[in-house]
């Protein structure tokens, strides 16, 4: 007879900490949860399902789609999808490595997911004063000079459903219509110049430029940019990005860094 042990809940057991393993149990299985969709399941006020939702993003286990849903992030999507950002990061390294030496500043990669970027590699600048590793770092990505150049690639329906939808307001992350038209015409200026520029908005004494990793479908139109790169700067030394030559090394760094994936067959997250 097969032996088996039945589990039960401990009585020392951290309530905040159960519904969190909850909540990554409800991802594995759902597929994709609402706020209001998790704070009924756990028996909890809508602001604390969000706060517990919003800790999951930040250390990857959770991300939102377009939609604003929660889904299983990349530390829950199995090997596949954490395997491919792993291949990804290898893939970039030498070309983030390569432009790092040839503008001085740190370069670095990430990804969106929903309004949020990660960082998911950065290569250091080798000089004394200089902005160092945001490995796992999470920004939003309408600040964020990599992900405003991401959002940039966004259709304007897709960018207003993300900002301004029901599951925006939903999470209090809502833009009102004038900062949503702010954004508009920020990002319209992004698709003009290839870049976004971000002086301060993230942390006070970073500058940093970004750009949108383009990779193409069988037509020839331009994919929705999923990955991005950044070059960050202390604030001192921020009129190195105003430099043609720094903005075209960045262009021909994520042109490297697309044939790259298309070569390795990656055009998705997972």
């Amino acid at each position: 007879m097969q032996k088996f042990q039945i589990v039960k809940k401990p009585a020392y057991a951290i309530e905040s900490v159960d519904n969190a393993l909850q909540l990554i149990l409800l991802l594995q299985e759902s597929g994709a949860i609402r706020v209001n969709e998790a704070a009924e399941r756990l028996g909890v006020a809508p602001s604390t399902a969000h706060r517990l939702l919003a800790t999951l993003v930040y250390r990857g286990f959770a991300a939102q789609d377009e939609a604003r849903r929660y889904t299983a992030g990349p530390v829950l999507s199995g090997a596949s999808r954490h395997g491919r950002l792993q291949e990804v990061v290898a893939l970039a390294a030498p070309h983030l490595e390569e432009l790092a030496a040839t503008v001085g500043e740190t370069v670095n990669i990430m990804v969106r997911f929903g309004t949020s970027v990660r960082f998911l590699m950065s290569a250091e600048s080798r000089q004394l004063l200089r902005v160092g590793d945001r490995t796992g770092t999470v920004l939003p990505a309408n600040l964020s000079s990599g992900g405003k150049a991401m959002l940039a690639t966004l259709d304007l329906g897709t960018l207003r459903q993300l900002y301004m939808g029901r599951g925006a307001r939903m999470s209090g992350e809502q833009l009102g219509e004038d900062a949503f038209r702010a954004l508009e015409a920020e990002l319209a200026t992004v698709r003009e110049t290839g870049v976004a520029v971000n002086i301060g908005r993230t942390e006070a004494d970073i500058a940093a430029m970004g750009a949108a990793v383009l990779q193409y479908d069988a037509g020839g139109s331009p994919r929705r940019a999923w990955l991005g790169l950044s070059i960050s700067t202390p604030r001192s030394r921020a009129s190195v990005l105003e430099e043609p030559a720094t903005r075209d090394a960045l262009r021909a760094c994520c042109a490297a860094v697309a044939a790259a994936l298309n070569e390795a067959g990656i055009t998705e997250p997972r």
